[in-house]
């Protein structure tokens, strides 16, 4: 099948028909309907397709003799963020397949075996923490952590594994897998407005983090609770808020609170509870930590003034992440004079960089929105990174 023909039959998988956006949360049913058409396309090309116990998925391109070292792995994610765009993820994983073909058209069989990875849990969109699969896959976390994460119904992660016929006792770093793998590349859409040509190289992923925040206060009337006998959690929640920006502002970072729980909800009722997310970047370790921390102190003294209990907890954090060097310089021996270009965005390759040589492609986003419906790729830019995909696949697997 042709990239187009496939993208139209990935399109319309968890997509809202009202506002456009994507629900593609980590085995719910979208995301197991994506899993299912990856599992197609693979059969479709006798492809041998891998499960590790972490629930990514590879399939194999394996090369004449079935020798299974040194391998090429490409690909991406599946899953979205709540309302997230059509490219973000999906556009490595068809693009992929796309590359297999157009080196099977042209007569290229691969000297190495080449994989086309699906990562579980990427956005982190139920269980909280991103590159999930990834992580575990290289030991970044910790099983026993990783199996007592919940999403927001209650659902733990060994239990959602358990029902997805996994094995949750089982998941943690798979070093036979790593020590297979000769190197990672991954192609995703670009997520800014930093790229003007249509294909580009990640130099880096700059450092991020996910922090949650809880205010404990105590529940009341609205109407009856005098303002200063209130314990209301909400405004030192929203002091936290201001401050964060202003943090990010002093710090040159960016920091954004994106998702709010309140307990218990009601329109007439002073909350209980609080919970906050705190998403920091920035362009170095010092800058983060700074905006975290002077976002925590001033929730405190606000928590303080108010009779309010102020939480946090660090969910993840990734310091900053420079691709490889000499396979940066290989892909741009490959593909000439492209644009090199840092991120603000994580992803799976930023993990995988720890243990095995990673490099990231960009295609360009003529929108410059990302995790969000108005999200885009051309479709002659999403052609010219397959072909630049090929190249780099075809130089990799046969070098």
């Amino acid at each position: 099948m042709s990239f187009e023909e496939m993208w139209a039959d990935l399109l319309p998988v968890g997509r809202d028909a009202a506002s456009g956006g994507y629900h593609r949360f980590a085995w719910t049913p979208p995301e197991l309907d994506c899993r299912a058409w990856f599992l197609d396309e693979a059969r479709r090309r006798d492809l041998e397709v891998e499960h590790d116990a972490n629930g990514n998925m590879i399939a194999w391109w394996l090369p004449a003799g079935g020798a299974r070292d040194g391998a090429v792995l490409t690909g991406s994610h599946l899953d979205s963020v709540p309302g997230g765009g059509a490219f973000d993820g999906p556009l490595g994983v068809v693009s992929a397949f796309a590359a297999v073909d157009l080196l099977r058209e042209r007569g290229t069989a691969p000297g190495r075996p080449i994989g086309i990875a699906v990562f579980a849990e990427e956005e982190g969109a139920r269980f909280g923490v991103a590159c999930l699969g990834s992580r575990l896959l290289t030991g970044a976390i910790d099983p026993g952590r990783a199996r007592a994460l919940t999403d927001e119904d209650g659902n733990a992660f060994a239990d959602v594994l358990h029902k997805a016929g996994l094995d949750p006792a089982s998941i943690g770093p798979d070093e036979d897998l790593l020590a297979r793998i000769g190197c990672y590349v991954e192609l995703h859409v670009e997520q800014g407005r930093a790229l003007s040509e249509p294909v580009g190289i990640a130099s880096s992923i700059v450092p991020h983090g996910r922090w949650r925040f809880g205010f404990i206060g105590e529940g009341n009337h609205a109407g009856t609770t005098r303002l200063r006998d209130r314990r209301d959690p909400m405004v030192p929640f929203a002091e936290m808020v201001l401050a964060a920006r202003a943090s990010a502002e002093g710090n040159e970072t960016v920091a954004t609170v994106g998702k709010v729980g309140v307990t218990p909800g009601g329109v007439n009722a002073i909350a209980s509870s609080v919970t906050a997310w705190l998403d920091a970047r920035g362009p170095d370790d010092a800058a983060v930590q700074r905006t975290v921390t002077e976002t925590h102190d001033a929730a405190r003294r606000a928590g303080r003034a108010h009779g309010v209990e102020v939480e946090v907890e660090q969910e993840s954090y990734t310091e900053v992440v420079d691709f490889n060097q000499g396979l940066r310089e290989r892909l741009a021996a490959v593909l000439g004079d492209v644009p090199v270009l840092p991120t603000g965005a994580g992803h799976d390759a930023g993990i995988l960089s720890s243990r095995v040589p990673s490099a990231m492609l960009f295609v360009r986003n003529p929108t410059g929105v990302s995790h969000a419906p108005a999200e885009r790729a051309e479709p002659a830019d999403c052609l010219a990174g397959v072909e630049a995909l090929t190249s780099v696949l075809a130089d990799l697997a046969n070098g």
